[in-house]
C-alpha cells in the first residue's frame, strides 16, 4: 500500500499554510481592571481572598456594554478562522479557486477529519498579522469567495458530508469592482444554497458577523454564536453616521441593535450562545477551541440521528422576524432612541 506523501513533498494545493499567530499582546482600556483582578488571583494564598477576587471578576465580565463586547469581536488577538481549524480538525486540506474568475484568500475552505469523520469547512479568514489582514482583504469576500464557499457545497452535497462554517467577517467586500462582478447575486446564490443544501450544515460566528457577507455562509440547521461576538446587519459606526450623522454616536447606537449573543438568541437569531474563557477567547484561544469542539461534537451527533432536514431548516429562518401586534405594543411601549449631548 503506497504511503501518505510528506507534507513538504503534497502539491501546492494541497498545504495548507499555518498562519502566524498576532503575538503582541493588545489590552483594552476597560479590560485593565480585569487584568489587574487576574493578577491578584494569581498571588493570593487565601481561599476567601480568591472566591472574593472571583466574584469580582465576573462583576466585570457580567458588566460589559454593547460597544466593549463589539471591541472584543475585533480584538487583535481574537482567534481566527484558521486558529480554530489547526486546533479542532485533523488532516484539513485547503481547496482554492471557484472554477470561474479565480481564488479568494478570505474565504477559506477545504476538507477536514473530526473524530474520525469527514467535514467540509468553510469561512473567513481575516489575518493575524497586518501582512495577512492586507492579503486576506481583513475577511471581506469577493464573489469569487462565495462562489467557492457554494463549490464546497456542493462537495459536501454530493459526498453527504457535514458543513462547518465559520463567520468572521466586516461584511462583504464593498468595492466597485467586487458589485461589477456580481457581489450582491453571489451572495443571494450562497443564501439560497445553504437553504436547500441537503446535508447538514452548522455555522458559528467567532468574531464580527457583519451584513451579507456573514449571513450567505450563516444560514444553518444550528447557529452558535461567542458570547463577545457580534452580528448585526451593519457596524455600529455606520448606524450612527445614517440615524445620527455623527459617528461619535456608535456607543448608542450598538446599544440599541441588539447585536449580542444573549439579546440574539433571545430574539430567536442565533440557537446558542457559547461562553468564553475569563476575559475573552483571545486570553485563551486553546479554551476557546475546546468550548467550540463540544458543539461540533454535539451537533455531527445529532445529525447522526437525523435532527436535522432542508425543511425544518427552511422553516426555521421563514419564522423569523414574524411580526404580531402583541409585539409591537411591546416596541411602542420603548423609549425612542436619543442621541447623547
Amino acid at each position: 500500500m503506497p504511503t501518505e506523501p510528506k507534507l513538504e513533498n503534497r502539491p501546492a494545493f494541497m498545504k495548507t499554510k499555518t498562519p502566524k499567530t498576532n503575538t503582541d499582546t493588545v489590552i483594552l482600556p476597560f479590560e485593565r481592571r480585569l487584568v489587574e483582578l487576574e493578577e491578584r488571583l494569581l498571588k493570593t494564598n487565601s481561599e476567601e481572598e480568591r472566591k472574593g477576587i472571583q466574584r469580582d471578576i465576573e462583576k466585570e465580565q457580567a458588566s460589559l456594554s454593547a460597544w466593549e463586547r463589539v471591541q472584543l469581536a475585533r480584538h487583535n488577538n481574537r482567534p481566527k478562522m484558521l486558529d480554530y481549524v489547526s486546533r479542532i480538525f485533523d488532516d484539513f486540506i485547503e481547496f482554492h479557486g471557484d472554477r470561474v474568475q479565480g481564488d479568494d484568500p478570505a474565504m477559506i475552505g477545504g476538507l477536514a477529519q473530526f473524530a474520525g469523520r469527514t467535514v467540509v469547512v468553510i469561512g473567513q479568514q481575516k489575518g493575524s498579522s497586518t501582512d495577512e489582514r492586507v492579503q486576506r482583504n481583513f475577511g471581506m469576500a469577493h464573489p469569487d469567495g462565495y462562489r467557492k464557499a457554494m463549490r464546497l457545497m456542493d462537495i459536501a452535497e454530493r459526498f453527504g458530508y457535514p458543513v462547518i462554517s465559520f463567520v468572521d467577517t466586516p461584511a462583504a467586500h464593498p468595492g466597485v469592482e467586487a458589485e461589477m462582478r456580481g457581489q450582491g447575486p453571489a451572495i443571494a446564490q450562497s443564501i439560497l444554497k445553504c437553504l436547500n443544501l441537503k446535508t447538514p450544515i452548522f455555522a458559528v460566528v467567532i468574531g464580527e458577523g457583519g451584513s451579507g457577507g456573514a449571513l450567505a455562509i450563516a444560514v444553518a440547521d444550528h447557529v452558535a454564536m461567542f458570547e463577545h461576538a457580534m452580528y448585526v446587519i451593519c457596524p455600529p459606526e455606520r448606524c450612527a453616521e445614517i440615524l445620527w450623522r455623527d459617528v461619535e454616536q456608535k456607543e448608542l447606537a450598538a446599544s440599541n441593535m441588539r447585536l449580542t449573543a444573549k439579546e440574539l438568541l433571545k430574539l430567536g437569531v442565533i440557537d446558542k450562545a457559547l461562553p468564553e474563557p475569563k476575559g475573552g477567547a483571545h486570553r485563551s484561544p486553546e479554551a476557546a477551541a475546546q468550548i467550540l469542539s463540544k458543539e461540533i461534537e454535539w451537533f455531527l451527533d445529532a445529525a447522526r440521528k437525523g435532527r436535522w432536514s432542508r425543511e425544518r431548516r427552511q422553516q426555521k429562518f421563514r419564522a423569523m422576524g414574524v411580526w404580531t401586534e402583541a409585539a409591537a405594543d411591546a416596541d411602542a411601549a420603548q423609549p425612542p432612541l436619543q442621541a447623547a449631548d
